[in-house]
């Protein structure tokens, strides 16, 4: 049976909301994150810049997408793989299994129930920072948004630092992110995105593994014999 319209829009919002992976589980060493306390935002960049650079990982993550018109609050889990630069692979397993597969020029989209491959180009499905594209090129937040510390968020005994970004080219996809950044580490632990119409879609991350090695077969696809093949909007 084909996805409704609803779960096409949820699911098409994961390749828009996300920026990083991160575990959401760090237990904070007190003294780490006392000596990072009160850092600018180019600072705190800085450091999530070297901890993402020329980085292989993989994360299980939990989505909840809350689309406010249709009064809709829908939850998705799975696993992802991230390598630099440009590749990325999200395995959703529940509700229902869907892959989204970049090399960092093509782009699938698989449905393995209903034996559906939607393909398109990755650049131009990416563009403008939409998609996580900074995911695997962590340099790109600072070329795609507007960064600053979120007003009324921050307080010095605060595990985190919280980022809003604003993106400099309008769409209706994204207006705002904000990032929740450990003082301990500088991973980001959550990400929540929302755009013009109030939706939210929020990105949890745990048993996240940086020492990984992963081949780049992960990011690449062939398209099943007999599959329906469609064109994604770029």
């Amino acid at each position: 049976m084909k996805p409704t319209f609803a779960k096409l829009v949820f699911y098409s919002l994961v390749l828009i909301e996300i920026l990083l992976l991160a575990p959401l589980g760090d237990s904070p060493d007190l003294n780490a994150a006392t000596d990072n306390r009160n850092l600018s935002v180019d600072q705190i960049l800085d450091r999530v810049e070297n901890k993402y650079t020329d980085s292989e990982f993989s994360a299980d993550f939990i989505q909840k997408s809350f689309l406010k018109a249709m009064d809709i609050i829908d939850q998705a889990s799975g696993k992802v793989y991230i390598k630099y630069p440009g590749k990325m692979r999200w395995e959703y397993e529940k509700p229902d299994r869907q892959i989204f597969i970049t090399d960092g020029e093509k782009l699938w989209v698989y449905r393995p129930d209903d034996n559906q491959v939607q393909v398109g180009k990755a650049p131009s499905f990416f563009k403008s920072g939409k998609g996580a594209s900074f995911l695997s090129d962590i340099s790109l937040v600072r070329q795609k948004f507007d960064i600053s510390l979120k007003k009324g968020k921050q307080n010095e005994d605060d595990p985190f630092y919280y980022l809003k970004l604003i993106p400099r080219e309008k769409t209706l996809d994204i207006t705002e992110i904000l990032l929740m950044v450990s003082k301990q580490t500088f991973n980001v632990v959550q990400i929540i995105s929302i755009d013009l119409y109030g939706d939210e879609n929020r990105i949890d991350l745990l048993n996240f593994a940086f020492e990984v090695n992963l081949d780049d077969s992960l990011f690449s696809f062939s398209i099943p014999e007999g599959a329906d093949v469609l064109q994604l909007d770029e």
